[in-house]
């Protein structure tokens, strides 16, 4: 006769870690399909060098002021996606617009190394 209380193992359903990748029972298209983040804008932009300075200091900036930056003449850019640092280049020139030739590309796992 039942006394009315379940098995807890018939009860309970299996793990999610017990699933293999590849599993059929998972049910799901493991594919990659890049297009569906292809078209996501990211802000591009190229930094010359950076600075500190106080309050004071800023607040008596103007016309003319010139703000030494912390990285040399001749020193390359840092080409920035999102704020992630992910290359090095130099300014060009290209039909009368400003452009930048990339001279280093970080590699994705530094860039990965970098975000933690």
């Amino acid at each position: 006769m039942s006394t009315g209380t379940a098995n807890a193992t018939e009860a309970q359903p299996a793990p999610m870690g017990n699933l293999k990748p590849d599993a059929p029972e998972a049910g799901t298209n493991r594919e990659l399909n890049l297009d569906v983040v292809l078209d996501i804008p990211v802000t591009l932009s190229m930094e010359v060098g950076r600075s500190r300075i106080s309050i004071r200091n800023l607040l008596q900036l103007n016309q003319g002021s010139v703000v030494e930056l912390e990285r040399a003449a001749g020193e390359p850019l840092d080409v920035y996606v999102n704020g992630t640092l992910v290359a090095h280049g130099e300014v060009v020139v290209v039909n009368e617009k400003f452009g930048i030739r990339l001279t280093d590309v970080i590699s994705p796992a530094e860039r990965i190394r970098h975000l933690k």
